[in-house]
């Protein structure tokens, strides 16, 4: 590595959006988008919110006695290997990929060669990797600034900003109805008040990182960047230094524009008008349990009005 790795990295809880910010921020010629979930997390992770999020989606505890090549296989990123190493059960198989895991532990294994180690090297490096080893990228010779997403990252932002000076993050939520309806599809959903735990552990450390990094933590609402998204997605692209009118303003797929979503995530059709629909699919019961649950999350995220709309 040349220089410290300028990564964006993306958080949000389940069905919230991230997936789809994700691929809107694909399309932008300056950017390094990785091409699924950057599962980091290890299994060395054991805190306090270990019970309530898989270690798969939280930032990276490397052992300390391990060597490069252990610290690379201790990454997660499933979506990603599964894709490389078995893409007939991939759930992205149908998508063209070009791309060697054991080249990009190789690539890696070059990277971090003679420098000092650390969490935030070992993660810069891997983001570099993975764009040296996949081959049908379709590059415009601009990219400097890689884009991963980790769904519920945000929790671990104050390690993140520690542990990377140049990292950024930025946190997207969803109105909780929406969100917990798309849940529900899934085919073994989360419980409602297992849901909106998490949901709001997510408001709360998004909200205390904005707080303490108010230049590298960004918090923007799905249902903003929906009908906008050059414009909602504005202050963090400046803040990246990049051309913010450069950026398509729809999803895609290395580059590529996609019709829906899926299977990035739940959310297929990306329009305002789909995801009130959504909400509306829970029950009054259902409705008023959201509502509760979610306390002043509401009314701090602007949501307190919006089944009335």
């Amino acid at each position: 590595m040349t220089r410290e790795t300028e990564l964006l990295l993306l958080s949000a809880m389940y069905e919230n959006g991230g997936n789809t910010v994700h691929r809107i921020l694909d399309g932008h010629p300056e950017l390094f988008v990785y091409p699924y979930e950057s599962q980091l997390g290890t299994r060395l992770v054991n805190d306090a919110l270990s019970s309530v999020f898989p270690a798969k989606y939280r930032w990276p505890v490397f052992a300390l006695e391990a060597d490069a090549t252990q610290d690379y296989r201790a990454i997660i990123d499933e979506e990603c290997k599964v894709r490389a190493r078995t893409p007939h059960v991939s759930k992205f198989r149908d998508h063209a990929f070009d791309f060697s895991d054991d080249e990009r532990l190789a690539r890696y294994l070059d990277l971090v060669r003679g420098r000092p180690r650390s969490g935030g090297g070992n993660i810069g490096a891997f983001f570099q990797a993975t764009f040296e080893a996949w081959r049908d990228f379709r590059r415009t010779g601009k990219e400097h600034v890689y884009v991963g997403y980790s769904p519920i990252v945000i929790v671990d932002a104050m390690r993140t900003m520690a542990e990377m000076p140049q990292a950024r993050m930025l946190h997207v939520v969803r109105n909780p109805w929406s969100a917990y309806a798309d849940t529900k599809k899934r085919p073994v959903p989360m419980a409602l008040d297992a849901y909106m735990l998490a949901w709001m552990l997510n408001q709360h450390h998004a909200m205390l990182a904005r707080q303490r990094y108010p230049d590298r933590v960004f918090v923007v609402r799905l249902e903003d960047v929906l009908p906008q998204p050059v414009a909602a997605l504005t202050p963090l692209l400046q803040a990246l230094g990049v051309a913010a009118e450069a950026l398509p303003g729809r999803p895609s797929w290395n580059r590529q524009p996609l019709e829906q979503v899926y299977p990035w995530g739940t959310i297929r059709t990306a329009t305002l008008a789909a995801n009130r629909a959504t909400a509306a699919e829970l029950s009054a019961d259902e409705q008023a349990a959201v509502r509760l649950a979610a306390g002043p999350y509401l009314e701090l995220l602007g949501y307190g009005a919006y089944l009335d709309t």
